[in-house]
């Protein structure tokens, strides 16, 4: 397995190629707001003491809604997220003397001897 690429500058931090979303963040959104829908919908049905699962479409429907909302919601969520990414390389870009390049620091160079106290 080949080791992560450790970034030397912080404008390398915010570029990420060939990174795809994982199966779970990729289908969250949708399956949280569908599973609200459905629930909402069997709710009031029990909450009216009309039997849960009667009006099968309203159900279908309703988790149908929901799984659209949390698609949308994501794909809003991802563009706002690009937005700001673009703002901060652009500044990063811009003022390369406030972002000098990273030195690396090892371990043993930030901890202090540590001395047993008994």
């Amino acid at each position: 397995m080949e080791r992560p690429k450790i970034a030397e500058s912080p404008l390398e931090l915010l570029d990420t190629p060939g990174i795809e979303p994982g199966l779970i963040n990729q289908y969250f959104g949708p399956v949280a707001f569908g599973t609200l829908g459905l629930t909402t919908s069997v709710l009031a049905h029990w909450v009216t003491k009309r039997p849960i699962w009667s009006g099968l479409q309203i159900h279908v429907a309703s988790t149908a809604l929901g799984a659209y909302i949390g698609h949308y919601m994501e794909k809003r969520r991802n563009a706002k997220m690009a937005v700001r990414d673009a703002i901060f390389r652009d500044y990063i870009r811009l003022h390369p003397d406030e972002f000098p390049p990273y030195e690396r620091k090892q371990y043993k160079d930030i901890f202090e001897k540590w001395i047993p106290i008994r």
